[in-house]
């Protein structure tokens, strides 16, 4: 037989192809805008041209010889690694770009020393993470190292230059030129060194970085590696320094800026500092200029005061942008240019009548999100940060809880951008030293973002938010965020001793459930306002309606939640009821990997939780939310309508719809109409018949939505969608694909299981696969998947600097294939090395 091509494959698509329409671009920016003009200042990215190889915890020579014979802190710039030398051959290694996630292409690895718990919801530790093969059991595949080589300038020999990693999990060692710069344990907290003394100019430079996964942090997947961007920046020796531009604005307009210098030079210095404030048009609105004398090697804060007028307001609506670009001046010569984005809005938490922003009540509709996604594991590209926000945004929700850690800085750009507010949140809730410095890293980097609400200094700390301990270290954190932002409350998340430990320390109380306490706590605390940090797990498998226990599937009706929570009808029913409750935040806005609640045991691997899949693809609990948290009008009919060898046994037909009225046919006979009850969804029982059923949405009297569930045939062919039709040739950038299986009359088939192959012609590859299914163990970095309950998902990235058209064809055996033809764009490039 012979094997066809892949531009034969092409052409015979092409021609069996079923026609689509256009898939329109996103209405809102997909990527932040990269401001390519700051000079002097360079801020170069890092992110291509690594090689990768995994190390060995425990056996020398396989791990590159660190720590052979203990002198690796002995002298300095040797013995550390034989990677860290400039003619060390590592053609062997993999090459990769980032941010880069090892732990996904990981086998699953079943935890055979399991023994059943007494109580099932406390499961399998290994399920926790997924069941990757990382941590103490798995020393081959627990490091990782990674090697970049590169040139510098003989000027760069004046300069201060640093590189800023902006998240690496976790236990790094940052090698540079043989020399140790520094080690930093936190996976979420970025790390900054500074590597001017210790640069070649006349040779190449080698950047070699040791991560450890092998102990986690949290207890939910949390992958491993340089998992977000890394930059090289290069200033002159008189500078301002990292996040130094602390912005304030009320709505008056009134405008604070404060600004950190620090004059590394030998000289006493006389400096100006220029802050030129534009709006998001573009238009200067204020410009403010204050001089400072700055003794040499220190450093010094710079007050600047103005205003605003008129003020463009940032709002969930109009995310207006105001942009700071600070410089940095000695007489004419501009030193240093930094540039910072901020917003102007007023929240205010009542603990009588809710939650505000800009005056305007509202309630909090939010959900709760960790940080990885199907197919790439945490490292997620830019675009697929605002592609993940933007699937909120349009269900309704209007708040994001970073849990349990500090997120990614695009995260935050893309919550600014797009209208969604931000729960910020530290990973550690302790005082010690190091514990601090994370606390105000992640203060100091993030409270320009007018989308943060809250700081949260801590989830669900059993073993000290109740005790007189646990308040101790609670104040601690408590001033020294307010000594960083006095602007923003503290929260903690509690699930337990709500209105006593810690509970002093906080502003707004944050209830994880138990939602029997909340009136006791009101009776101790009258004056705190509440949020409810994590409301509802109604746990649910996409496309699955029976529960069934042997495959480890939930029924996606709004009938299940863990012991200590309710479903998604009974928490907002009841906070919806309630003004004084400032609203609340689903446990999870996406599912996640680990954490299989309720089937905590292999072979699950991902959780249940979200209102949305592992892929992002909506359960049908998204249009629950949609139908409540949004004006638009909403009708969702489910479940589908094959149900072989159940004829004429009754199937629950469900409906979620902010309509009037509702009219359930089967067959074309009315099951009869129900009226909708604000808050609530709409039942039939019906008995199956093939064939289909179809509602009838009323407002005021008329119909003005219909929806229908067909019985659907054998599959026949796979249709191909994009989220946008156009890809930046970045090297960064990504779209979003769904393949989707339907029977010849064009009805999706629920259960299709078909294998899905994704073809790509053109300058552009697949980075990850996923289907949503929490058993599912096909690898991630693949071009091919099996489609779950008719869905897989494929993830595209452009080839940097490659333009031209991009063709990709979804096919499976025997089936139509379905196809997108997509446009690889130039764009303005940042500085790369």
């Amino acid at each position: 037989m012979i094997q066809p091509n892949r531009r034969t494959l092409l052409k015979t698509a092409a021609a069996l192809t079923v026609p689509l329409a256009a898939t329109p671009a996103l209405s809102a920016p997909q990527a932040p805008k990269l401001n390519l003009d700051l000079g002097p200042r360079e801020r170069i990215s890092l992110d291509f041209g690594w090689r990768f190889a995994l190390g060995h915890a425990t056996e020398v020579h396989r791990d590159f010889d660190f720590g052979l014979n203990q002198k690796t802190f002995a002298k300095q710039g040797a013995n550390v690694a034989t990677a860290a030398a400039l003619d060390f051959d590592d053609s062997t290694w993999q090459p990769v770009n980032l941010p880069h996630d090892w732990v996904i292409d990981l086998p699953f690895v079943k935890n055979e020393y399991f023994i059943p718990p007494a109580n099932p919801e406390d499961g399998d530790a290994a399920a926790g993470h997924g069941y990757k093969a990382v941590g103490r059991k798995f020393p081959e595949t627990s490091i990782g190292w990674y090697r970049k080589v590169f040139t510098l300038s003989k000027a760069d020999e004046a300069k201060r230059l640093t590189i800023e990693f902006d998240g690496i999990f976790r236990d790094a060692t940052i090698i540079f030129n043989g020399y140790i710069l520094t080690r930093h344990d936190s996976g979420y907290c970025p790390v900054t060194v500074d590597i001017s003394n210790f640069i070649n100019v006349d040779g190449p430079n080698v950047l070699l970085v040791r991560a450890d996964a092998t102990l986690g942090e949290g207890w939910f997947y949390e992958g491993g590696g340089i998992y977000r961007h890394v930059w090289l920046v290069k200033t002159a020796r008189t500078y301002i320094n990292q996040w130094g531009a602390c912005i304030r604005a009320d709505t008056s307009g009134k405008l604070s800026i404060d600004t950190d210098l620090t004059n590394a030079t030998d000289g006493d210095r006389t400096l100006q500092v220029i802050s030129t404030v534009t709006d998001r048009d573009g238009k200067t609105v204020a410009q403010l200029t204050a001089a400072t004398d700055v003794k040499a090697r220190k450093g010094a804060t710079v007050s600047q005061s103005g205003a605003l007028s008129p003020v463009r307001l940032w709002s969930l609506d109009d995310p207006h942008l105001y942009t700071v670009r600070t410089e940095l001046k000695d007489g004419d010569t501009v030193l240093d240019t930094y540039s910072s984005r901020f917003g102007v809005r007023d929240i205010r938490f009542d603990a009588k009548e809710g939650f505000f922003l800009n005056g305007e009540w509202m309630k909090i509709k939010g959900t709760n999100n960790h940080q990885d996604h199907a197919g790439v594991g945490v490292a997620i590209p830019d675009a697929l940060q605002y592609w993940r926000v933007k699937q909120l945004k349009d269900m309704g929700s209007n708040t994001w809880r970073c849990s349990h850690n500090p997120p990614t800085p695009e995260l935050l750009d893309a919550c600014d951008e797009l209208g969604m507010m931000v729960i910020d949140e530290t990973r550690l809730m302790t005082s010690t030293p190091t514990g601090l410095e994370q606390l105000e890293t992640l203060i100091r980097r993030d409270r320009n973002h007018p989308s943060i609400i809250l700081w949260s200094i801590g989830n669900e700390e059993t073993a000290q938010q109740g005790t007189e301990r646990g308040l101790k270290i609670a104040m601690d954190m408590r001033r020294l965020v307010k000594s960083l932002d006095p602007t923003r409350p503290v929260t903690a998340a509690m699930n337990h001793y709500m209105g006593h430990g810690i509970t002093p320390a906080l502003d707004v109380m944050g209830f994880n459930y138990h939602e029997s306490d909340i009136e006791p706590f009101r009776k101790l605390y009258p004056d705190m306002p509440i949020v409810g940090t994590e409301t509802a797990s109604a746990v649910s498998t996409r496309g699955e309606y029976v529960r069934d226990e042997a495959k480890g599937y939930v029924r996606a009706y709004d009938l299940d939640a863990p012991s200590y929570a309710l479903t998604a009808e009974a928490w907002w029913t009841l906070y919806n009821s309630k003004p004084y409750l400032s609203g609340g935040l689903v446990w999870t806005g996406f599912d996640y990997r680990g954490e299989p609640t309720p089937f905590n045991r292999w072979p699950e691997i991902s959780s249940h939780f979200g209102i949305l899949d592992t892929c992002g693809f909506p359960k049908d609990i998204y249009y629950y939310y949609k139908s409540w948290w949004q004006a638009a009008p909403v009708m969702h009919l489910f479940p589908h309508w094959n149900w072989e060898g159940q004829e004429g046994q009754d199937i629950a037909v469900w409906v979620h719809s902010n309509l009037d009225a509702v009219e359930l046919f089967v067959n074309g006979k009315s099951a009869g109409q129900k009226t909708v009850v604000k808050d609530r969804h709409l039942e039939w029982s019906v008995p199956y018949t093939p064939g289909s059923i179809t509602a009838y949405g009323y407002k005021n009297g008329k119909v003005v939505m219909k929806q229908t569930r067909k019985t659907a045939g054998p599959a026949y062919s796979v249709t191909l969608t994009a989220d946008r039709t156009a890809l930046n040739a970045d090297g960064r950038d990504v779209i979003m694909l769904k393949a989707e299986v339907f029977d010849r009359a064009g009805v999706p088939v629920p259960r299709a299981d078909n294998l899905i192959h994704f073809d790509v012609d053109g300058p552009a590859q697949i980075i990850g696969v996923g289907n949503g299914n929490p058993t599912s163990h096909e690898p991630d970095r693949a071009t091919s998947r099996m489609a779950f309950n008719g869905l897989a998902q494929a993830i595209l990235q452009g080839e940097r600097k490659a333009t031209g058209t991009v063709t990709v064809i979804a096919r499976s055996n025997g089936l139509v294939s379905g196809r997108v033809t997509l446009k690889a764009a130039d764009v303005p490039l940042p500085a790369e090395l």
